[in-house]
């Protein structure tokens, strides 16, 4: 059945009352200005007051997503920048920083972390010894194809999807397609990633995911609160300066001028399923994101605050390694490496908390897996946790 406006429908029901587009659906749209021009987009709308719009051509990664009017993801002064005008070798790497917003920016698929130089000899090419890595990896900023979109009935429920595939490829180099599906149930405030990335290549290469959710204002505001089934906090960023700035990894700030950026890792742990819940929610307003994902595919979990003046934003990133990056993983051999035809697949499910009831339901859940530190300064234990069997 169809929940909406406080009933169930059935299929026949609900289109004696509407069509489908007058109340939900998946449109095909495109960009036509400034930096975003020529860009595809699909909008989704759920018809329970969520709306989510998906960058066909940087990946088919989330931009805007907001509920009943109130925004859910983050976006930057950089916009949502055509690909076309990225340069992924720039200011010594980091000319991700020129195209990053939106709630979710796909990081990989052979690199994540900072710039960094790795072994070319895998692919067996003389004038190619290293590769060169920048901030977060190439796969972000790269056009999608788009296989499909549209509404599906299964019995009495509608389900919103989209299907594509994003290659990220070169020459003497790696051949990763990323497959990706998006859907979302029709009355549900609720939509789910189903990524699988394949190596079409013939030569051994690494694979290296990081979904990179980017949460702002207003469900991210002073005093709101990051919720998540923490065992201990193996690393931090800034932990040169761990007080100086007087905000924990468990209640957020406000906005401040010279903020610097803070970066934790949280080991978690998974429930009965081996699913990791972790939640941002403000109290105030009633409302929150929570993010889930399954502890074998993605074991690793990053939270970064970025509580500069005017780019404001709380980041809860899954991933396949831990925060020091991909030289780190080669020396504990913990790589994954994909070699032909093999492939590794990963499903993210976003859920809006609507409401206290919603949001205690949550936190009764995380901490029945895992109750988190109470002091928003946990000391880092410096402990890496083996990651689980590639």
């Amino acid at each position: 059945m169809v929940a909406l406006y406080g009933r169930d429908f059935s299929r026949r029901d609900l289109a004696m009352h509407a069509q489908l587009p007058q109340l939900a659906g998946v449109r095909l749209m495109t960009l036509a200005d400034g930096v975003e021009r020529g860009i595809r987009m699909l909008e989704f709308r759920t018809g329970s007051g969520l709306r989510f719009t998906v960058l066909i051509d940087r990946a088919f990664d989330v931009a805007e997503c907001d509920y009943k009017g109130a925004a859910i993801g983050w976006h930057s002064a950089a916009g949502f920048r055509h690909p076309a005008l990225h340069e992924y070798e720039s200011e010594g790497g980091l000319s991700f920083l020129r195209s990053f917003s939106g709630l979710l920016v796909t990081c990989g698929l052979d690199h994540t972390g900072v710039p960094t130089t790795d072994d070319a000899t895998q692919f067996h090419y003389p004038g190619r010894k290293v590769v060169e890595n920048s901030i977060h990896g190439r796969v972000g900023f790269i056009p999608g194809k788009l296989v499909a979109y549209g509404e599906e009935w299964r019995g009495d429920e509608c389900w919103l999807f989209c299907e594509g595939v994003v290659r990220q490829a070169a020459v003497f180099g790696e051949d990763l397609h990323l497959l990706r599906r998006i859907e979302a149930r029709v009355g549900d405030s609720a939509f789910v990633i189903r990524d699988r990335v394949v190596n079409h290549g013939f030569y051994r290469t690494p694979h290296m995911l990081m979904y990179h959710i980017n949460v702002g204002y207003p469900v991210l505001a002073e005093g709101s609160r990051y919720l998540a089934p923490i065992v201990h906090t193996p690393w931090a960023a800034h932990a040169a300066t761990y007080r100086a700035q007087g905000v924990g990894y468990r209640r957020q700030g406000p906005p401040a001028v010279n903020f610097l950026e803070q970066v934790w890792e949280h080991w978690m742990a998974a429930d009965a399923d081996g699913r990791v819940p972790v939640a941002l929610v403000n109290d105030a307003i009633g409302l929150g994101l929570m993010v889930e994902t399954d502890k074998t595919e993605l074991p690793c979990y990053y939270q970064w605050q970025s509580f500069h003046a005017g780019q404001y934003a709380m980041g809860i990133e899954p991933a396949t390694h831990h925060a020091p990056g991909k030289a780190f993983a080669h020396e504990r051999n913990e790589m994954i490496w994909l070699e032909h035809d093999e492939a590794r697949s990963y499903t993210v499910r976003f859920q809006v908390l609507d409401g206290a009831d919603a949001i205690a339901a949550a936190e009764r859940r995380i901490a029945a897996i895992a109750r988190q530190p109470d002091d928003d300064y946990p000391e880092p234990t410096g402990r890496w946790d083996p990651l689980p069997p590639r």
